[in-house]
């Protein structure tokens, strides 16, 4: 049977098993759209911009492991998309992207909405297609998907012409597809794996560190498994959060740079580090010549070009962490007593940690009436369905989330690690709001990320999708003026954010609710308050302006050189 492109593109996408895409129209997408219009098959959000939509695809992706779809028209539609598509690659997000294109014989003549896209996007893209013929489009979504999920996933942009998506052709989706030049190790090797073990059991002071390979790579299952066998600490960097729980005895919460004070020094005084889906990113090694120097580093991850990157490793385990931590396990079944007398060798080190957590646990000094922001965090937590998702924006507030709200399940929180893009909380929260339309999603932002990307608002309410907004409202550009106070002496350039917004009437002005608390004892009113309201709802929490995250490592200081008070 005769299809048009548009029409293959979307029967493509079906057999993909997408049934949400998130998307924004103009003149070279407009025949896809109006094949659209009678394809009940997927779910279309129109967000009112596409970088939200990008955003969106992303938090889809990132709450159910599947592929996020996005679509966006040539020229400023496209470029609009660069910033989620870059925010998904630096933290390994499955997505594709398409673009609409002018017709191939403009290609190149400065037509009218016309950019190279490919070309803007090499740098940010695991791979990108630009569809000449009309007979190439169910092939390269095919290979577009593939490469996206799996491997180290990451973002796929297909840029299709006009004229293409006009064009008719046979349809057949190929069953699967062979990329001679594209095969990701799956499984590590085995001789790797055996000396791994052997390493772990002769350790006396052993950490665990966790990265978002860990949750991409669905191994949150065997890492608890093999951390509590072993009693091994586990500490996680911001894409790892959830991956371990959190209310687990073994847990060392963060790392790094706003890290807990016993994670920081358990990887500063260890002999072994274990290093499962992490790419020991500037923000958790800091000075990278004092990192962890003491310890021999196992680092297992999917992606090669990851390993030996940063810093030196000793036993590289290249393969799906799912695969190598299960394995791990199989070859502990056969260990006996050695893992007993591991047990019993590593009874100091778990009570040198222990000294270390009741020495500097996280916390923050409480306030008789002004609203402390972990406080609010705090809240949340218990205030919450234990399996709330959380998307958060980039800064302050981003921070004492993952200080604060205690992650326990993998996916549950959505953050811009990598590229820390400011904006990326609220349409994070749309897209796993309709990935999951009965669970709750909240989402975390600051007062200066909120107004990046305010106007998703409208997209919740039309899409009957009950986010709930948190808005820690300190009148600042919080991160940047906490750095301002510590090593400009307070002078505070340009992150005074005066101009008194009123988020409640904003709120109303979109249709949806709004809640203010201005005082700590109203915090909890205003949670409940806002959980029991249908819809979306937007809670302002005036808080302390001048709150710090603490503890941070200072820029180019070691791990265990943390500023602890104010």
């Amino acid at each position: 049977m005769k299809m048009t492109g548009a029409r293959i593109l979307l029967e493509c996408l079906k057999r993909e098993g997408v049934d949400t895409v998130f998307g924004y129209p103009g003149g070279t997408v407009i025949n896809l759209y109006d094949e659209l219009f009678s394809f009940k098959d997927i779910r279309h959000i129109l967000p009112r911009h596409e970088q939200a939509g990008v955003h969106a695809a992303d938090g889809f992706a990132r709450a159910t492991g599947r592929v996020g779809v996005a679509i966006a028209t040539s020229g400023p539609g496209a470029t609009n998309t660069v910033t989620g598509i870059a925010t998904a690659y630096m933290d390994s997000i499955p997505l594709v992207v398409i673009t609409g294109q002018v017709p191939t014989a403009l290609i190149g003549n400065d037509a009218f909405q016309e950019v190279d896209i490919i070309g803007i996007t090499r740098p940010c893209t695991k791979h990108n297609f630009l569809v000449k013929d009309v007979k190439d489009i169910a092939t390269i979504i095919k290979k577009a998907f593939y490469i996206a999920r799996t491997g180290r996933p990451g973002p796929v942009l297909v840029d299709l012409p006009k004229d293409v998506q006009i064009a008719t052709a046979e349809f057949e989706y190929p069953e699967a597809i062979e990329l001679r030049s594209y095969k990701p190790t799956v499984e590590g090797h085995p001789k790797q794996i055996e000396k791994a073990v052997s390493m772990l059991l002769a350790a006396k002071k052993p950490v665990m560190y966790v990265g978002g390979g860990a949750i991409s790579g669905d191994a949150a299952g065997e890492l608890t498994a093999l951390a509590t066998r072993l009693h091994i600490p586990v500490t996680t960097t911001l894409m790892g959060l959830g991956s371990f729980p959190e209310d687990n005895p073994l847990s060392l919460k963060l790392l790094g740079m706003h890290g807990t004070y016993f994670a920081n020094m358990a990887v500063t005084n260890c002999d072994l580090l274990v290093a499962v889906g992490a790419r020991f990113d500037d923000r958790v090694t800091g000075k990278i010549a004092t990192f962890a120097p003491h310890a021999k580093i196992i680092h297992m991850d999917v992606d090669p070009t990851s390993i030996r990157k940063n810093v030196r490793v000793d036993l590289p385990i290249v393969g799906q962490v799912k695969e190598v931590l299960g394995r791990m396990l199989k070859s502990l079944d056969e260990s006996g007593d050695k893992v007993a007398a591991f047990h019993t060798a590593i009874e100091p080190w778990l009570a040198e940690i222990e000294g270390w957590k009741q020495k500097h646990p996280i916390t923050y000094k409480q306030a008789s009436t002004v609203i402390k922001p972990q406080f609010v965090i705090q809240k949340l937590r218990e205030l919450s369905d234990p399996d709330a998702i959380v998307a958060t924006d980039v800064g302050q507030h981003q921070m004492w989330t993952a200080q604060f709200f205690g992650f326990r399940e993998p996916r549950t929180l959505l953050s811009s690690g990598g590229l820390g893009t400011m904006g990326f909380g609220l349409p994070a929260a749309m897209g796993a709001q309709a990935a999951f339309p009965n669970r709750q999603v909240i989402a975390v932002c600051g007062d200066g990320g909120f107004q990046m990307n305010l106007q998703e608002v409208a997209t919740l309410v039309q899409n009957r999708l009950p986010v709930k907004i948190v808005i820690l409202n300190n009148n600042f550009l919080g991160m940047v003026r906490q750095w301002q106070e510590l090593f400009f002496d307070k002078r505070y350039s340009q992150t005074c954010m005066e101009l008194p917004i009123d988020f409640i009437k904003l709120a109303e002005a979109f249709g949806a609710k709004g809640f203010q608390a201005t005082k700590s004892d109203e915090v909890e009113a205003t949670i409940k308050k806002a959980f029991e309201t249908p819809g979306p709802v937007i809670m302002e929490f005036k808080i302390a302006r001048e709150e710090k995250v603490l503890p941070m490592v200072p820029a180019g200081a070691s791990l265990n050189e943390m500023v602890l008070n104010a």
